[in-house]
């Protein structure tokens, strides 16, 4: 499946739901959050009806996200389902707070690895950014991922200036010593997170020297990944200062039912009332992916006011 830009797509984002179990500052408001009706989510079933025109059409891979996908009743189903339907991987990105208790049943059902977002060590600062969270809930899950086999685990940290910009060293020798990956990702100024888009931290600010590239892309995606002096293997996501669009091969699906073609856009394609009302959803895909944008225009100050988290990320 390609789009008019001649970019092969075969990788879909799921977003599961918009509940989250933390309240994370740059990507939910601590309160007034409108949560959605029961009605307005796909069913799991409709999730697996729409995963299958997919895979026809030449989806790989699937990510499933949230808010947080832990929370989602059904996840398990939804997972088992989606193996059973011929996808070549599936990952799922996590708070991590849910894992430890969820890791051998994920494993199970049919999940290959996860991505798990964590930007602080410092168990003060990960309550105070997540308003309440509990680091041990994470590195727990962690250590469950590791001992169920969900590997490579993938470590997303969000740099921001003032937060954690002095923990970079201490993020590095802990996955070293952890043996797994980190990635560090440019705050993009989506929803929540435009307000500290000011904070903003980028590669070119760093001792290139401690970091030796590493050839190709080793673990796939949009990351450069590079061999720290230390051992350690981290990976930096630039989606601000080193645009990747071009090389774009992923579309979202919100817990709506809304095909998303760009992260940063705020057109969405319904394809939930098509498939409950019997229409031919394939073509409505087929339409919409003629309409994938070539970039997005962070650099000209046209952000996404969306919350993250009824985006899927």
């Amino acid at each position: 499946m390609k789009d008019r830009f001649g970019r092969e797509i075969d990788y879909l984002r799921i977003s599961v739901t918009d509940k989250c179990n933390l309240r994370c500052r740059y990507c939910m408001p601590e309160d007034g959050v409108q949560l959605l009706s029961h009605k307005e989510v796909l069913t799991i079933d409709e999730y697996l009806k729409i995963v299958a025109i997919f895979q026809k059409k030449g989806i790989r891979k699937i990510r499933l996200t949230g808010g947080e996908p832990l929370v989602k009743k059904g996840i398990l189903d939804l997972i088992k389902g989606i193996r059973d339907l011929g996808i070549e991987e599936i990952a799922m990105t996590t708070n991590g707070v849910l894992l430890g208790e969820k890791a051998r049943d994920l494993k199970k059902a049919g999940l290959d690895r996860v991505n798990i977002s964590l930007d602080t060590l410092d168990p003060e600062k990960f309550k105070e950014l997540t308003r309440g969270g509990d680091l041990q809930d994470v590195l727990g899950g962690i250590r469950a991922c590791q001992k169920e086999g969900l590997e490579p685990v993938k470590i997303n940290t969000v740099l921001v200036k003032g937060f954690n910009d002095k923990e970079v060293s201490r993020l590095i020798s802990w996955a070293g010593e952890e043996k797994i990956i980190l990635r560090f990702i440019e705050l993009m100024p989506i929803g929540e997170a435009i307000q500290y888009k000011d904070q903003q931290m980028f590669f070119d600010q760093w001792n290139k020297g401690d970091f030796e590239p590493l050839p190709g892309k080793p673990l796939g995606g949009p990351a450069r990944y590079y061999r720290h002096k230390s051992g350690a293997t981290v990976g930096f996501i630039n989606p601000v200062s080193c645009q990747f669009c071009e090389d774009c091969n992923r579309l979202r699906l919100d817990c709506k039912g809304n095909l998303i073609l760009c992260l940063h856009s705020t057109e969405k394609i319904n394809l939930k009332k098509p498939l409950r009302t019997g229409e031919d959803v394939e073509k409505i895909i087929d339409r919409a992916i003629l309409e994938k944008p070539e970039s997005h225009h962070l650099n000209e100050g046209q952000y996404n006011p969306s919350q993250m988290n009824t985006i899927g990320g």
